[in-house]
């Protein structure tokens, strides 16, 4: 885990960059504690980005990271540059 503004943010060590859950970050940055709601405003602004054609969403990648329940998904992450 990482801080960021003082909340938790689930980082992961992969080809030499620690990467970060998009939807941590998320999280913090509009001060949304409730999980599924960051999800899903990760979720439609993932759309919008791919309607622009933003190459942010390319540069995410998915990445194992262990969620609350204790169990490994997918999430999408990104490295520092991004």
């Amino acid at each position: 885990m990482a801080l960021f503004s003082g909340k938790e943010v689930r980082r992961t060590w992969h080809n030499e960059q620690w990467y970060f859950s998009v939807i941590d970050i998320i999280s913090v940055l509009t001060e949304q504690p409730d999980f599924k709601k960051a999800k899903s405003y990760w979720t439609t602004l993932k759309s919008r980005l791919k309607k622009e054609g933003s190459e942010l969403v390319t540069k995410c990648d998915q990445l194992k990271m262990q969620s609350a329940d204790g169990k490994w998904y997918k999430t999408d992450t990104a490295n520092i540059e991004t």
